[in-house]
């Protein structure tokens, strides 16, 4: 009896040991062999601007989304004001998958998918309205599939930065004979470029990384954009007069690369998309709130701003003038034809 008590006791003792020697082995695994396992996923977004803008705001709230439907397990750094390049090399490097997100003006898109074009088709946005229709619902799901099958990135929300304004040093832009001959910085859009020529100013492509010295040493009159962008880009210090013109809207999308989001898992894609469209949803409202307090900012500053007087009859220049002449430039007219239908103009 005490022999089999011993035993049992025995066997009792070396349990213990065993246990431990058990926890030892998968403390060893866990820190030299499975490490990656557990390790947290880093994803970058790089963007032009800074982060008092528009596309810094979506970043945050990106940002914030995404940690927080993670619980932590995915980290997002944020990249502003192109320091991880322009927002060409930029969208370049999130379509080969050396980037993980980038946040770029719509205009940057086109040369790798033209239809994207027709976002910057002049006049054809009219309000903030149209602003959410071109980029939800049936035209969200459209651009999202040109997108991928002929640019190679996935569009995972959309910055919704209001009409670009025509500021200048010059002169008050209260009617179309006011905007003759002003020289203006535009990107390099053909769309824009031929409106503003159309409509008879001056327009000049320069690199955005040059416009604001180009202003102060008055090699040029101005610029267009929108308030916020004006605002936090301080343009107030050295431009005079704004217009609220209303012939392009800025759009700004958030792009991952295809490569990239085929590297994911369907749980992390998922949470992946919600943070943008989620994001996409709060940026609308900054910008509804913030561009009244960039307005009064500039204001403040003693920037004069103006309201058209004969805005119909821009509108009926470009029509006439821009529309049929760049309809192959954005993809073809049913491109435009599409816009028109879902937009509730056709």
């Amino acid at each position: 009896m005490w022999i089999k008590n011993a035993n049992n006791d025995h066997k009792e003792k070396k349990m213990p040991r065993k246990i431990k020697l058990l926890v030892v082995c998968l403390t060893l695994l866990l820190a030299f062999g499975a490490g990656d396992v557990f390790a947290k996923r880093t994803i970058k977004v790089g963007m032009g601007d800074p982060m008092e803008s528009d596309q810094g705001a979506f970043a945050k709230r990106f940002k914030e989304n995404l940690e927080g439907l993670s619980n932590g397990e995915i980290e997002v750094q944020l990249f502003p004001g192109g320091s991880l390049g322009t927002e060409t090399e930029m969208l370049q490097n999130a379509r080969m998958g050396t980037l993980d997100v980038a946040i770029v003006g719509v205009g940057n898109v086109v040369p790798f998918v033209p239809q994207f074009g027709a976002l910057s088709y002049p006049y054809l946005i009219e309000d903030h309205y149209d602003a959410v229709k071109a980029t939800t619902g049936y035209m969200g799901a459209y651009w999202n599939k040109i997108g991928e099958e002929k640019g190679g990135f996935t569009v995972l929300g959309w910055t919704y930065s209001n009409f670009r304004f025509v500021t200048n040093s010059a002169r008050p832009v209260n009617a179309l004979a006011d905007l003759a001959g002003l020289k203006i910085r535009v990107p390099q859009n053909k769309v824009i470029l031929a409106t503003l020529t159309a409509l008879g100013a001056n327009p000049i492509p320069m690199a955005w990384s040059e416009t604001f010295t180009a202003m102060q040493q008055k090699v040029i009159d101005g610029q267009e954009n929108p308030y916020i962008v004006n605002y936090t880009m301080k343009f107030q210090e050295v431009q005079k007069y704004l217009t609220e013109t209303h012939y392009q809207y800025s759009f700004q999308p958030m792009v991952m690369g295809v490569k990239t989001m085929k590297s994911l898992d369907d749980a992390t894609k998922d949470i992946i998309i919600r943070a943008g469209i989620e994001a996409q949803q709060y940026c609308l409202l900054f910008q509804v709130l913030e561009a009244e307090k960039a307005k009064k900012g500039m204001q403040d500053a003693g920037v004069e701003v103006s309201i058209l007087k004969d805005e119909d009859q821009w509108k009926e220049i470009v029509k006439a003038k821009v529309w049929p002449e760049y309809y192959e430039f954005v993809g073809g007219k049913e491109v435009i034809d599409t816009m028109m239908l879902h937009l509730g103009k056709k």
